[in-house]
């Protein structure tokens, strides 16, 4: 382990491209504790209070490595672009258009990207509005504040805001696209890797502060099993084989080989945690439209509370039915059985066509489901140690662990890849 660590740095480079990663994370930290200007401090600590009782602003503070509630430059973090690629995801669904900009390669992705950077722009707008006139109200977290968040509220300020956290949230963009270009990994995951990771060491320290030794064990075990598991599962998955026919061009020979389709058990990753949290965040909106008391009080003493049990059993359904939702979005068994019977191929046992359509499509409904539970079990394992031990700020959160263990195996990944390249020994081999 120690001679890859510096073989990784022996590579001028490899080594460059290193520290220019950990320089952009160091400005996109220090953007996430910048305050924007006219903020109240009084009112930015009863947020962070909020959001460490978990919940839909807790949430949203995670992937804002607290910025979100400290109402920083960077507030929005990279939330508005993963919006974005996924609307643009599920509107190539339904517009033959970005379909077939999907499929004309490197000339559509440029466009596809380009229309992403005009809807991050737009939702940066529209979130920061509404994040600046919630916050100063006490509008999320079901309750309200005692100070106003904006000391001045007037249109001058609140468009400087505004303004502010929109510029912020288009850096943090450029930001991810210079790390991907000129760094190691991807750079939109090892942001929001920084961010969740950030949080680690004072959640640690303030249950070992507040709690006793027991406790602190039994977190420190949760956690490392729940890594485990999460490594376990995500280099999990089901190779189906493809078997080549061979056929002879000219005086050569082609084909013959036999390949296999990796369907992994988790295919959809952390986005069916982040599409039920933002389905559970549109209650939170509706109480504070709707003029019926009894349907206020529902969601605030059962929707906005993570050790509820009516919080827990939504969440968890949610999850489950978006990871088929998504998975079905990203895999298509038509188009993929399609391509194998073009390209001469088929499945050992299965003929070409619909049988090796229904054969995939049956393939991936099962192994969808055990993947879809361990997700529902990663998330609700904060929650349930909420309600159970009262555990307040639980560091190794679900979804924390999910997208640090997934962004650290992918750029291990890409490292390793880079060794190898150069007759050095990896980190996973």
């Amino acid at each position: 382990m120690l001679s890859s660590f510096k073989n990784m740095f022996r590579i001028p480079d490899l080594r460059n491209k290193i520290l220019f990663t950990l320089f952009i994370i160091l400005l996109y930290r220090l953007g996430s504790n910048l305050t924007v200007p006219g903020i109240d401090f009084g009112a930015v600590q009863e947020l962070n209070s909020q959001a460490e009782r978990g919940g839909v602003l807790g949430f949203l503070n995670l992937f804002s490595g607290g910025a979100l509630t400290q109402m920083a430059v960077f507030a929005l973090g990279i939330m508005p672009y993963i919006t974005s690629s996924i609307i643009m995801q599920l509107l190539a669904v339904v517009i033959p258009k970005i379909e077939q900009w999907q499929q004309q390669g490197a000339v559509g992705q440029k466009k596809i990207t380009q229309w992403t950077r005009y809807m991050t722009v737009g939702l940066a707008i529209l979130q920061a509005t509404g994040i600046t006139y919630q916050f100063n109200n006490g509008l999320l977290g079901g309750g309200q504040t005692n100070l106003p968040l904006v000391s001045t509220f007037d249109v001058p300020h609140v468009a400087l805001i505004v303004l502010t956290i929109t510029a912020g949230t288009a850096v943090v963009m450029w930001m991810g696209e210079l790390i991907t270009q000129r760094g190691i990994g991807n750079g939109m995951s090892i942001l929001i890797f920084a961010n969740v990771v950030a949080r680690m060491p004072a959640q640690l320290g303030s249950i070992r502060a507040e709690g006793d030794n027991i406790i602190f064990g039994i977190v420190m075990v949760v956690g490392l099993a729940m890594i485990v598991a999460i490594v376990f599962v995500e280099q999990g998955q089901r190779r189906i084989p493809v078997q080549f026919a061979k056929r002879v061009v000219g005086r050569r020979m082609y084909g013959g080989q036999s390949t296999y389709i990796p369907l992994k058990v988790n295919q959809a990753g952390v986005i069916p945690i982040i599409f039920a949290s933002s389905v559970l965040y549109f209650p939170v909106l509706l109480s504070n439209v709707v003029q019926w008391q009894w349907v206020v009080n529902f969601i605030n003493n059962n929707l906005v509370q993570p050790d509820n049990f009516w919080y827990i059993s939504i969440y968890g359904v949610l999850i489950v039915f978006f990871t088929y939702f998504y998975t079905a979005i990203t895999f298509n068994p038509q188009q993929q059985a399609d391509i194998i019977r073009k390209q001469g191929g088929f499945i050992p046992g299965i003929r070409p066509g619909p049988p090796t359509e229904r054969y995939l499509a049956t393939i991936l409904s099962r192994i969808t489901l055990p993947g879809s539970l361990f997700l529902a079990a990663i998330a609700l394992v904060p929650q349930i140690a909420l309600a159970v031990y009262d555990v307040r700020g639980f560091p190794f959160g679900g979804t924390t662990i999910l997208i640090a263990v997934g962004v650290a195996l992918e750029t291990m990944k890409q490292v390793d890849s880079q060794l190898m390249m150069r007759n050095y020994e990896g980190f996973l081999t």
